[in-house]
């Protein structure tokens, strides 16, 4: 018969053979790949190891989950002193973590954060038997139960282990309040130290076979997590810019149309998901009834992967395993990548596959139209570049062409700010104000072109890089501090894209230029006298540019009471309109998400008004008011049109303003 070490080498060899095995073929991929740009600046890498590992920042999001992954998880470290005993044990008999605790504060860990491990096992089970959230609906069951058994078998097998060792040695220990009152109570039932050495001979296997099942097992499922996460969360884009960098149109085909061409990164993050759904649950594209999933993104190209590039019918990745409707459906939100605990970017893999497949020309009609309009005109509209400052028409003064002289601020205003009707009352409100605080600024006339910001998002890498090249040359012509704009879809452009290529800016979101102008004394604004509102985050400027607070400011000095929405700062819902899909058609969606924020809206005690920031957001809200028929419970305003001022600049606007607040 053979002795214990040399059995438990035998086991243990075929066990972490198949393990290897298993981690090679799924990892062979990722380091086949080519390069990416994620090696930089380690102590940042290193700190967001900290508050997303063990701090578990972004998995405590959601109480209930994040609880029991924390137990689960600073059990499994606790308890890997158990396992380490067992293994090392298994060789030499007398190794014991007795000299640093084991008997003492060492068991009683141990003791708790089994049991503690019990609990979150629980919970988990609950959660995906009882609860069965959506966002698990088509995520692999069977993995998720056999993880949930082999869980089980290795803290019974090692908890029976302490066990029947005290009965064994008749030592039931004071240091361990659980397995030693079971040891009690199994000595007074009468079991004797021969039979609990048997037994523990047995616990001893289960422990053991369930580690090393646990183990070979873990690299073809998505629990491979637990050794992905980490890596993955490291080499995550540090910066906004990092996420889409600069691409040379020369160097070859744009975008990625077949598996292959993924960088290492992106495939980290194929073999990184755990298919928790987080992503899927605030996609606004999804809630839309779009066929657009970013979990399912990932598991598709995922699989697709692991079977070579290939898969039944010769689908390619673009137009087959992924179709263009599921590509063009997405927002640009970035919803998905600030809710995944692991750092996935199904965002940008869709921005890469919309690059291959506007190569390949695959754009629909209304898509089509805008960018051909931006290549014709350099606005969205299709509107002479000469209309572009038609809007100051009826202001009582006259804008500086920053072209021509020296201005402080120069105003950036953008396209839907200046041709679209609906926004163009807003933009004089905003000259109004600046005007009044006494800003020195001007504008670029005909000689602005749209940022490009949503033309690059929906993969047009060469329209891009035609307006920003046009818009950085005209920018080098003029004198100015500071560049502000009411658009913050432009100020991603301006402050990101622009960076990647070169030109630096200091950009401000006009909320931003406000509360400073305030703050300094130089707007003095009426008070509303507590009218209760809520205030929409738009995506551009919450959740890219991680201003949440100038906005909020502004309505609390403006005299309104706010009240956030449930889905607020960095969980705020997508209109709808980002990405390019403003340019888009919605006859697919069952619920625009426009109108799904404005029932969110409704549903608040007492708020009449819905506050934005963003053109966009004033066309698509004001829009879905319309369709839901609810103007007379809800009225879509701009930050502008609540700042009145206590100095009258232009009576009549301001009394307009003021009336229809």
């Amino acid at each position: 018969m053979l002795g214990r070490p040399v059995a438990l080498a035998l086991v243990s060899a075929i066990f972490l053979a198949v393990a290897l095995w298993r981690s090679f073929r799924v990892m062979k991929p990722v380091f086949q790949a080519s390069g990416a740009a994620r090696l930089d600046r380690p102590l940042d890498r290193l700190k967001g190891l900290w508050t997303d590992v063990a701090l578990h920042r972004r998995l405590r999001r959601k109480r209930y989950a994040g609880t029991l992954h924390a137990l689960m998880f600073s059990g499994f470290i606790i308890l890997f002193t158990v396992t380490i005993e067992s293994f090392v044990g298994g060789f030499f008999p007398h190794f014991s973590f007795a000299p640093f605790g084991e008997a003492t504060w060492l068991g009683l860990l141990q003791d708790i954060f089994a049991a503690l491990v019990f609990v979150a096992l629980g919970m988990a089970i609950y959660q995906r038997a009882v609860i069965k959230p959506a966002r698990f609906k088509s995520s692999n069951q069977k993995d998720a139960w056999t993880i949930y058994g082999l869980i089980g078998a290795v803290v019974g097998g090692l908890l029976c282990e302490a066990i029947f060792h005290q009965v064994a040695t008749s030592a039931p220990s004071p240091w361990r309040p659980i397995t030693g009152s079971i040891a009690k109570l199994l000595q007074t039932s009468g079991m004797s130290p021969g039979a609990a050495l048997q037994a523990q001979a047995v616990a001893y296997w289960v422990h053991v076979v369930a580690v090393l099942s646990f183990l070979a097992y873990i690299p073809g499922s998505k629990h491979r997590h637990m050794f992905t996460a980490i890596p993955n969360i490291y080499f995550r884009a540090l910066d906004k810019k990092d996420e889409l960098p600069a691409i040379d149109l020369e160097a070859g085909p744009i975008g990625v149309s077949k598996i292959e061409q993924l960088d290492w990164k992106h495939k980290l993050d194929l073999v990184s998901c755990t298919e928790c759904g987080r992503c899927e649950e605030v996609c606004p594209a999804n809630a839309a009834g779009l066929p657009l999933s970013p979990k399912k993104i990932v598991m598709d190209m995922r699989d697709h992967m692991f079977a070579g590039g290939t898969c039944e019918g010769g689908l390619q990745l673009v137009d087959g395993v992924i179709s263009d409707e599921t590509l063009f459906a997405c927002t640009t939100c970035r919803a998905c990548m600030d809710a995944c605990p692991v750092r996935i970017e199904p965002m940008t893999k869709l921005i890469e596959m919309r690059r291959a497949a506007i190569e390949e020309g695959e754009v629909e009609p209304m898509l089509q139209d805008a960018l051909a309009n931006l290549q014709r005109t350099g606005n969205s509209q299709g509107k002479p570049a000469k209309q572009r400052a038609k809007w100051t028409q009826g202001l009582p003064f006259k804008l500086k062409d920053a072209r021509k002289e020296p201005v402080d601020v120069l105003w950036f205003v953008g396209d839907h700010a200046s041709f679209d009707p609906r926004v163009q009352e807003i933009t004089r409100k905003v000259a109004l104000l600046l005007d009044a605080a006494g800003v020195d600024f001007g504008i670029l006339y005909e000689g602005e072109q749209n940022s490009g910001n949503d033309v690059r998002r929906v993969g047009e890498e060469g329209a891009f890089e035609t307006l920003a090249t046009a818009n950085i040359a005209t920018l080098a012509q003029c004198s100015f501090q500071r560049i502000v704009t009411t658009d913050p879809h432009t100020l991603n452009a301006l402050r990101t894209d622009y960076a990647n290529l070169g030109a630096h800016y200091t950009v401000l979101h006009y909320t931003q230029l406000l509360v400073e102008l305030i703050d300094a004394d130089k707007l003095r604004l009426r008070q509303a006298g507590g009218k209760v509102v809520t205030y929409h985050d738009p995506c551009y400027l919450g959740r890219y540019s991680g201003e949440f607070d100038a906005p909020r400011e502004l309505i609390r000095r403006a005299g309104y009471t706010l009240q956030d929405m449930d889905r607020s700062r960095e969980n705020s819902f997508c209109c709808g309109a980002g990405g390019g899909r403003i340019w888009m058609d919605d006859s697919a969606m069952t619920e625009r998400p426009s109108e799904n924020r404005i029932k969110e809206a409704l549903a608040l005690d007492g708020v009449s008004g819905f506050i934005v920031s963003c053109p966009k957001d004033t066309i698509m809200y004001r829009a879905a008011v319309q369709a839901l028929g609810v103007e007379d419970r809800i009225m879509v305003q701009d930050i502008a049109d609540l700042l009145v001022i206590e100095e009258a600049v232009a009576p009549q606007e301001e009394q307009t303003a003021a009336a229809a607040a």
